[in-house]
């Protein structure tokens, strides 16, 4: 509801108290979706804080801000040295406009995921905050007052049909209405509710307040009642207070519960596969069946043997056939089979340490999760991971390689996935003994032949690379395709060039079909 055209209306009314002849000094945003006004008054600077997220879009208003050093852009540049003038309320509609000397306006368009900030001069749009909202760029100031029937009859003739009829309620409205039996009420009853609730709007109380567990900014008492205020901006400055922090404590919450989660399901996985293998190898002995019949009729098995058939002594003498390893004697084929025997006994063993150890880890997972869960405040929640050593984990993103990898004959080719990562791949994942190609005269990837001490590049890895070259370049569908190759040492980036630029000293060409991996 602190979108709500109600509310606007208050909060732009009193707004326009505060900022009424002050100055604005700076105009610029150092988050995304994130614009800072700020005002110069006669005794201390005055803040706008324009936060228009896609998943929550609120202002706020501070009287201290300070500015980052780094990573900050100043915007609508115009403003600067304006003097306020006015605020436009435009009627029933989710928006108004700070009116500025030398003809210029700022129009406040507060419709959730599409709110927006466009700057207009002599009433014609010039600059928008969200870019990719373009349709904003078409607005005309003129045209955003709407009117609203508010007659007997109009209500009476859209009696089954009233949230249409009156646009300007909104969702908290109708779900108010509907929590205090408006549809059991009869019409005389329906309309005498919708007059007392304008009536009471036009100078409400503002309430931060939790209904059905989520936190509202309401015009009426309803829920959970946190703060009431006279005030509308102290109320939305409260309300964006707690709403930034519960935001902020849910968002890092259901990331941590999901990666804790994700681990737990990977873990369990793990013991299922495991205990599948384990049984699998414990059940299969017939290595250590085959050594002992070997060893026990060394005298009648030749070497060069490949298939023997024994009696089984451990199955009631039933025939048995061996696989022999060809060119060995029987003394060594047995010993192979012990070795073999041998070796899964040990990864019986490495499997059941590994099952213990993933065991005692679920069981730490389920533990941390079973806390995480209860968990209901963000203090309590940082502390608990910074003592439960998840701080690391939780900040640990590991950052996508800037190529792909292909192996051709021991050899590795790096192929650029795109411009930008192009310059990542040869400028620092490169050497200069590597080997450098790239399609002729058209945009393409940058490839890359790991070089190996003390071997040549041999003829058919460079046609392999060539033809990775040719196929992720703007000639894929030619027929043949010329590649250049050369030394990593002799390709080079001046300042200045655009992503993937690069200036080539000396290099050959080879003639290729485009393929693909």
């Amino acid at each position: 509801m602190h979108n709500n055209y109600y509310f606007l209306r208050q909060l732009s009314s009193e707004l326009e108290k505060r900022i009424l002849d002050t100055v604005v000094s700076e105009c610029f945003s150092q988050n995304k979706d994130e614009l800072i006004i700020r005002f110069e008054t006669t005794s201390q600077p005055f803040f706008i804080k324009a936060s228009l997220q896609s998943g929550f879009c609120c202002l706020s208003f501070l009287d201290e801000f300070s500015r980052a050093r780094k990573n900050s852009v100043d915007l609508f540049e115009k403003l600067i040295g304006q003097r306020a003038k006015a605020i436009t309320q435009f009627t029933n509609e989710r928006s108004f406009t700070i009116e500025f000397s030398g003809n210029y306006g700022l129009l406040f368009k507060m419709h959730g995921n599409r709110s927006n900030l466009v700057l207009f001069e002599n009433n014609k749009s010039v600059a928008l905050f969200r870019n990719h909202l373009v349709a904003d760029g078409e607005i005309n100031l003129h045209e955003l007052h709407r009117t609203v029937d508010w007659s007997y009859e109009a209500f009476e003739s859209h009696i089954n049909d009233l949230k249409q009829l009156y646009f300007t309620f909104g969702k908290a409205f109708w779900s108010f209405l509907g929590r205090n039996s408006f549809e059991e009420k009869s019409q005389v009853e329906k309309w005498q509710a919708v007059q007392d609730l304008i009536s009471y709007l036009k100078k409400p109380i503002y309430y931060v307040t939790e209904v059905e567990s989520k936190l509202l900014l309401s015009l009426f008492p309803d829920g959970n009642i946190l703060k009431q205020f006279k005030d509308p901006i102290q109320a939305i400055n409260e309300f964006f207070l707690q709403y930034t922090r519960t935001f902020s404590f849910l968002q890092e919450k259901k990331e941590a519960l999901s990666r804790l989660t994700a681990k737990l399901h990977s873990n369990l996985n793990y013991l299922v596969k495991a205990s599948q293998k384990k049984k699998e190898i414990e059940n299969d002995t017939h290595y250590k069946i085959w050594a002992d019949l070997v060893m026990a009729n060394l005298h009648q098995i030749k070497t060069g043997d490949e298939r023997i058939t024994l009696a089984n002594f451990y199955d009631d003498s039933k025939p048995i056939e061996i696989k022999m390893k060809k060119g060995l004697s029987a003394q060594k084929n047995a010993e192979v089979f012990y070795r073999k025997s041998k070796n899964q006994q040990i990864e019986i063993q490495k499997l059941t340490e590994g099952m213990v150890s993933k065991q005692k880890e679920i069981v730490d997972l389920q533990e941390k999760i079973r806390v995480l869960e209860k968990t209901e405040d963000l203090k309590s929640f940082r502390s608990f991971i910074d003592a439960s050593g998840l701080k690391q984990e939780t900040d640990k993103k590991e950052k996508p390689l800037p190529y792909h990898e292909v192996e051709h004959q021991g050899f590795k080719i790096w192929i650029g996935k795109n411009a930008q990562h192009n310059d990542t791949l040869t400028l620092k994942h490169t050497f200069k003994e590597d080997l450098w190609l790239h399609a002729k005269d058209v945009a393409g990837s940058h490839v890359v032949i790991k070089y190996q001490a003390g071997k040549k590049f041999p003829k058919d890895v460079i046609e392999r690379a060539a033809q990775l070259a040719a196929f992720n370049s703007k000639r894929k569908t030619d027929s043949l395709c010329p590649v250049a190759y050369t030394s990593k040492k002799y390709v080079r980036k001046r300042k200045g060039d655009p992503a993937g630029a690069v200036v080539v000293e000396r290099e050959d060409v080879i003639l290729v079909e485009p393929k693909g991996l």
